[in-house]
């Protein structure tokens, strides 16, 4: 009896296991947007865009409601996203990360087959070349075209109509040149929206009233000072058809991918390297701290990934190693990135409870539960949101809780050290936290308190 029942459940065990493992390891999907905001995807409550490739991807896989890229040193702060995310490394230690041990090669050791395709420009290219095909897009001229996201669909599609050994798994990234600007979208795009439909960001200003330190950067210009309601939803809706091109040629690319009876086998990964602002809070770039700027959509979907989503807090380059537990892989040693894969089974809520954010010098941001502090260091300023009541960053609670404020101050002290930020979050000689706003009725004139690119 014992012997027949033992036998039962050792039969039972393995029709499971043969039910859940799949013929080959499966395939992997990567795609990253260039400047998208976690809210320009319908599924998220948008009821504007239109995405509704990127809803069906929402609709049957797992979404981090909190993902964000840590920051950056630079003003091109993709430049160091994507070095995070090919590298599982954080903001100041990326650079001493090995490109063989960065995710292409992972990925080519663990057998794949790895194709890469980005844009050239401020991108990892060391990290790219350890894919096993790699090819860049001309940045401009897709971006001009007025179908971002087709020149990138066109090349995928035309790899995997090739002979290429399906014998292994595929792990494809695509890196989208869109939608950054110049957010040039065809008619038909266009035609998607009414502007006067399109709804301005519940944090729309006219002005940035504290100096960050990059008030009169490059993307601060493309819109005019004061910021216009007009001109902001001119914006929005080219921003807005861009998307939706983009989203477009994703389904082709998941079409080829069912053609090839491979879609059922591959994990699709959809994020973006940070946000934007485009009218919030008065700025036009993402060289800010608040929320629709550092971040960023993540949705995982595909084999073994169940229907929901989480608010935990995700970085970007958490993603390589949640994608190594996904596929694996084997995870290389010392990485910052911490996978994602026990919060998609359900197994635990979180693996950080603190997010730690940065911008040059002049900008530092950290989110404990509901909470965040955002520290101006260089004007010595600060601002305290509770995001659970506050999700657009509209009202700031500093001046009623001090002691909050003395908590958050303490806790980003403790990211800083943890993170090895070389920068203190404390001035000996401040500069002026408050704009004169008469500037930016003559941008032209001279002004004792002119915003500067640094303010040093």
């Amino acid at each position: 009896m014992l012997a027949r029942a033992l036998s039962g459940l050792f039969l039972l065990s393995s029709l499971l296991f043969a039910y859940d493992a799949p013929a080959k390891a499966p395939n992997v999907l990567f795609l990253f947007a260039d400047y998208q905001r976690p809210d320009t995807i319908a599924a998220f409550a948008n009821e504007v865009i239109k995405t509704p490739n990127l809803d069906a991807l929402v609709k049957r896989g797992f979404t981090f409601d909190n993902a964000y890229c840590m920051g950056s040193t630079v003003g091109a702060v993709c430049n160091p996203s994507r070095h995070m995310m090919h590298s599982g490394m954080s903001l100041y230690r990326y650079k001493s990360a090995k490109p063989t041990d960065g995710m292409g090669a992972v990925m080519r050791r663990a057998g794949y087959v790895t194709y890469h395709q980005s844009k050239r420009g401020k991108t990892a290219q060391a990290f790219h070349k350890e894919f096993e095909f790699s090819s860049y897009l001309n940045d401009g001229q897709e971006r001009r075209s007025g179908h971002h996201g087709r020149a990138a669909a066109d090349n995928a599609i035309a790899f995997l109509a090739q002979k290429w050994d399906r014998e292994k798994p595929l792990f494809m990234y695509i890196g989208f040149a869109g939608p950054h600007d110049p957010r040039v979208a065809a008619q038909e795009w266009l035609d998607l929206y009414e502007r006067e439909e399109i709804s301005l960001p519940p944090n729309f200003k006219p002005f940035h009233a504290i100096n960050n330190g990059w008030m009169t950067g490059r993307d601060e210009k493309l819109a005019p000072w004061p910021r216009t309601e007009a001109d902001t939803r001119k914006q929005l809706h080219e921003y807005y058809g861009c998307i939706s091109s983009i989203d477009h040629h994703i389904g082709r690319i998941i079409t080829k991918l069912k053609e090839l009876d491979e879609y059922e086998n591959t994990i699709v990964v959809f994020s973006a390297d940070h946000g934007l602002a485009v009218g919030s809070h008065g700025l036009f770039g993402k060289q800010n701290l608040y929320e629709h700027s550092m971040g960023a959509p993540l949705v995982f979907a595909g084999p073994g990934v169940p229907h929901g989503s989480s608010s935990a807090f995700a970085y970007l380059y958490d993603i390589f190693p949640t994608l190594c537990d996904m596929t694996g892989a084997k995870t290389p040693s010392g990485l910052d990135g911490q996978s994602l894969a026990p919060v998609i089974k359900g197994e635990n809520e979180g693996v950080r409870d603190t997010v730690f954010l940065a911008y040059e010098q002049g900008q530092r941001a950290v989110r404990h539960g509901d909470w965040k502090l955002y520290r101006f260091p260089l004007v010595n300023h600060t601002l305290l949101f509770n995001l659970r009541d506050d999700p657009h960053e509209m009202r700031n609670l500093g001046e009623d809780n001090t002691e909050k404020v003395a908590e958050m101050m303490s806790r980003l002290a403790a990211q800083q050290k943890h993170f090895a930020d070389p920068h203190p979050h404390t001035s000996t000689a401040p500069g002026e936290a408050k704009i004169d706003l008469s500037f930016f009725k003559n941008p032209g004139a001279p002004r004792k308190n002119k915003p500067r690119r640094k303010n040093q």
